[in-house]
């Protein structure tokens, strides 16, 4: 058996609705007692899916204890009545929402105290693997940059910065008149745990370690693109103590090297971690056989999941925090301050605590129960706001920066002939024609008015938007997808087998690789939360299933679909899935998506390949014309090599026990919990 839920969508009874049906059929009534149908469930009921009814360990794991794939076939019914009667028995009116945002930003208030425990929820299903910070394309590191910093750090939200200069390691990178040659200077007065400076020998030695991990293997890297960073980078000098400059083979754009390349990037402790063994030598790292030593022991050492805490390798740091406690069997942790921390905003607190949640209702649960100092509202529960407000908490949210929270669309799943029938445009035209964003926005069962609608990797109003603006170029419109599919040799059967009855490559045939009798059928991986998501893709399959179009929904958890859903990083699992919903992508300040969608990108999971769109990623990242990043995502939003879906809001909650800089809980709308700064938080007396 396996260890995921698979469900079937079929057509289902009745359920209760309150605007909006996640089921798609927006005619059904309400019932007082929703039915299940054909076969029975676990005794539980629900997936780990983040609804209204809160999973625990032993919940989750009886979920994978259904007894055939038949009475599955049930599930999707009895899940979704159980997703939406709490929502609408006890919905009130989502926050008002202004100048883009639900609810308003504190300014920092209160007398500060030191000492306390602040809680801080982890991201649902998002447990950390490595204490490396040198990720692979399915590592999931701890800490971010709260044990080793970034070279650069994300700037404020609402700030018109490039980065955050208090937070960051260097000065911005200085471009030589030829594009081809940066300049990084390393701020003075930063030291590692151990008493040695950060220095450029530091930066090299990052650079070194990563040209060694692609060497071995470009899926070692997570952001890696061949031809890119760091196959560019001729040599790193160090100019002096703490100037690295770069030698490249082509010019760069200044914008995409800052928040592309260089914002990822961590200095490392060369003189503690040149090392490819326990208690070994220490190795020249500028020597690339030494690099690809170094790098091996490193990477197999975080991945020691029982170690975290005891390895000495992972004492030195040169963030605010150090690493005292780590369950693995979880996935939670807990910091303190790092004594020896030289950098702004020194924390004031004892501890802070990151706890792991099975779903988005356990941790609301919480929230309400005053249990957590520190969380995240999912949108299917914005109506919740006000009772959090009244149990002493802030609520705040708005879109993430330059977010896309798209279908990922697999162009090499062969089975069924999906690859041929998915390279067909207007196939994703139709598709994307049924994705209706403004519905699932206003839904009190999906986004409750938490969200806003997106059609392209940049927003609409933002510097790089496309052309067309906030005018979809495939709104939700399913005559139009009906008549898509029917001009290009389709027979559409509503609610039975839409097939192909013209095969052929003419305008009117259904296109090169598409036999007679071809149906429409393919599978859609989700995670199990949040529930915005698993709810509005349930009624993206049976809005599908109107026109014929049989989607089969498995629910799985984040962190099997990071390991396993990247044709790159897991290639034998191509085939078993054709479209996957991961949530939501940041693109970044400069929004170039060649990282995501690039045919030779190691983060490109579905293996687009466009010339087209390859053409376009070469401009945005060399070319100086500032119109080069807006001519690339008006082509994606046309092109569609993912379906587009609303962008929801990442909703901050914080208790009012704590306080700090405004800008650092509204910066928990850009990222989340993981771009938590939890060191200029502070209890108030």
């Amino acid at each position: 058996m396996s260890d995921t839920t698979t469900i079937v969508q079929r057509r289902p009874a009745p359920v209760v609705v309150c605007r909006y049906d996640v089921l798609g059929d927006k005619s059904w009534r309400p019932t007082k007692s929703p039915r299940r149908r054909g076969g029975t469930v676990v005794r539980h009921g629900l997936p780990a899916a983040g609804g209204p009814t809160s999973l625990d360990a032993e919940q989750e794991s009886s979920m994978s204890a259904i007894t055939s794939r038949r009475s599955a076939r049930a599930l999707i019914a009895a899940t979704s009545i159980m997703l939406l009667a709490t929502a609408c028995t006890t919905a009130k009116e989502p926050p008002t929402r202004k100048d883009g945002a639900l609810g308003s930003l504190p300014t920092e208030s209160g007398k500060p105290k030191d000492g306390g425990t602040i809680s801080v929820a982890l991201p649902v299903g998002l447990s950390p693997s490595t204490m490396f910070p040198i990720p692979s394309s399915t590592d999931i590191p701890l800490g971010n940059q709260l044990l080793v910093r970034n070279l650069y750090a994300e700037a404020d939200i609402g700030t018109t910065d490039q980065v955050n200069a208090d937070l960051s390691l260097a000065e911005l990178p200085e471009f030589g008149a030829d594009g081809k040659t940066v300049s990084i200077t390393l701020k003075d007065g930063n030291s590692w745990s151990d008493g040695a400076p950060v220095v450029a020998d530091d930066l090299i030695f990052t650079i070194d370690l990563i040209k060694a991990a692609v060497a071995l293997s470009p899926v070692n890297y997570a952001s890696y693109t061949p031809g890119g960073f760091p196959d560019n980078v001729v040599s790193a000098t160090a100019k002096d103590e703490h100037t690295v400059e770069l030698k490249l083979t082509e010019p760069i754009n200044p914008g995409y090297f800052l928040h592309t390349v260089a914002i990822s990037l961590k200095p490392l402790p060369s003189s503690a971690w040149n090392i490819a063994a326990k208690d070994g030598p220490h190795l020249d790292p500028t020597v690339p056989a030494n690099a690809k030593k170094i790098y091996s022991f490193l990477a197999a050492q975080g991945r020691e999941l029982t170690d975290f805490t005891t390895n000495p390798l992972w004492k030195t740091v040169n963030g605010p925090f150090r690493l005292t406690e780590w369950d693995s069997s979880t996935g939670g942790y807990t910091l303190e301050p790092n004594p020896e921390y030289t950098g702004s905003d020194t924390s004031r607190v004892d501890a802070v605590q990151f706890r792991s949640f099975t779903s988005t209702q356990a941790m609301l649960n919480q929230l309400l129960a005053g249990e957590l100092t520190v969380g995240t509202l999912d949108a299917s529960f914005v109506t919740q706001a006000d009772a959090l407000e009244k149990k002493g908490y802030h609520v705040y949210g708005r879109p993430g920066p330059a977010a896309v929270n798209p279908l990922v669309i697999n162009f090499a799943n062969e089975t069924n002939n999906f690859d041929k029938v998915i390279a067909q445009l207007y196939v994703r035209q139709a598709l994307q024609h049924l994705v209706d964003q403004p519905g699932y926005i206003k839904s009190r069962g999906v986004y409750n008015g938490a969200a806003t609608p997106n059609y392209s990797t940049a927003q609409a109003g933002s510097r790089y938007a496309p052309t067309f603006g906030d005018e979809p170029p495939y709104p939700y419109d399913p005559e139009a997808a009906k008549k898509l599919l029917t001009d290009h040799g389709w027979k559409v059967v509503p609610d039975g087998r839409t097939t192909c009855v013209s095969p052929g490559t003419g305008p009117s045939d259904c296109g090169a690789g598409i036999p007679e009798g071809q149906d429409l059928s393919f599978n859609l991986l989700y995670a199990n939360s949040p529930a915005a998501n698993v709810n509005r893709d349930l009624a993206f399959i049976s809005e599908a299933r109107k026109l014929g179009i049989t989607i089969t929904g498995e629910a799985k958890a984040l962190n099997f679909l990071y390991k396993n859903v990247d044709n790159n990083g897991s290639p034998a699992y191509k085939d078993k899935w054709a479209m996957v919903d991961e949530g939501a992508f940041t693109m970044g300040a400069y929004p170039a998506a060649s990282f995501f969608l690039g045919s030779k990108a190691f983060f490109n999971l579905g293996s687009y390949d466009d010339p087209k769109a390859d053409a376009l990623f070469e401009a945005s990242v060399h070319s100086t014309d500032p119109e080069a990043l807006v001519a690339e995502t008006t082509y994606l939003g046309e092109n569609l090599p993912w379906l587009f879906m609303p962008n929801v809001d990442n909703i901050a909650v914080w208790s009012d026990k704590i306080s700090g800089p405004a800008e650092s809980f509204a910066n928990l709308t850009a990222y989340g919990l993981v771009g938590a700064n939890p060191q200029a938080w502070y209890f108030t007396s």
